[in-house]
């Protein structure tokens, strides 16, 4: 079994956790593979198709590969608990358990998904934080937990840095990026206001103490300058530009007196 799609019917009950253990071709199918190969007859020219959502979208497989595994259990009655086993499915590539009555937390399992990517679990009654293991979904290009009851922060880091806000729409009380509620004890967010404010009490107590160090240096060396002068007699230079100048005002007085 690597393809499962039961969607839009009336199923009830648990999700049931004895079948999903049985789907061995779900579990580690990229092991010891040396080419790609696709479901049916090929001695025939005839292969398997079907037609799938995936990542949100309807798509028509017209070959299938033998790797590709998705379990579909969309838009049924299904309640109780998301199963952990449901992590050995290590090879599925899409995971729909949306439009359901699934109750509980999102089982840290599902971060052991390598070759997930698209994840949807949207329209249910789940509770609790976003596990982190999520992060270690590399290849999660979609993720949907809109309209369920999460709380906390969402987790950042690897593929959780692109999903926008519409992944998490219509819950409890999540928090932090990429939604615009920022979470209570998130310590990177409150930091920046105390470097901000670290950062002007420095730059007004450095520009005070710059405008005092460079009057007190120029007040100093002017008093030194002046006491050197007086000391060692006047400089040639200033002596000069005055004696001159009382010269010329000398003579323009006897020119004016002929």
């Amino acid at each position: 079994m690597r393809i499962l799609d039961l969607s839009y019917n009336e199923f009830t009950g648990l999700l049931p956790a004895k079948y999903l253990k049985s789907f061995r071709g779900m579990m580690n199918a990229n092991e010891n593979r040396t080419r790609l190969k696709y479901m049916g007859e090929p001695e025939k020219s005839c292969h398997d198709s079907i037609t799938v959502v995936m990542k949100g979208m309807e798509f028509e497989l017209v070959k299938i590969l033998t790797v590709f595994a998705t379990v579909d259990l969309s838009s049924n009655k299904f309640e109780g608990d998301i199963p952990d086993v449901i992590g050995d499915l290590n090879s599925l590539v899409v995971l729909n358990l949306s439009h359901n009555s699934l109750a509980g937390h999102i089982p840290s399992s599902l971060g052991a998904i390598s070759e997930l990517e698209s994840l949807d679990l949207s329209s249910n009654q789940l509770t609790g934080e976003i596990p982190e293991e999520l992060t270690n979904l590399t290849f999660l290009e979609v993720l949907n937990l809109s309209q369920n009851h999460l709380v906390g922060r969402i987790p950042h880091g690897s593929q959780f840095n692109t999903f926008r806000n519409d992944s998490y729409t219509a819950n409890s009380a999540l928090c932090g990026f990429p939604l615009s509620l920022s979470c209570g004890d998130n310590e990177t967010q409150k930091q920046p206001p105390l470097q901000q404010e670290d950062d002007s009490d420095f730059w007004s107590g450095f520009t005070w103490q710059v405008v005092l160090m460079g009057y007190g240096c120029g007040m100093v060396l002017g008093l030194l300058m002046g006491y050197l002068m007086f000391l060692i007699g006047k400089p040639k230079l200033f002596t000069g530009l005055v004696g001159g100048e009382t010269r010329r005002k000398a003579n323009r007085r006897e020119i004016r007196a002929h």
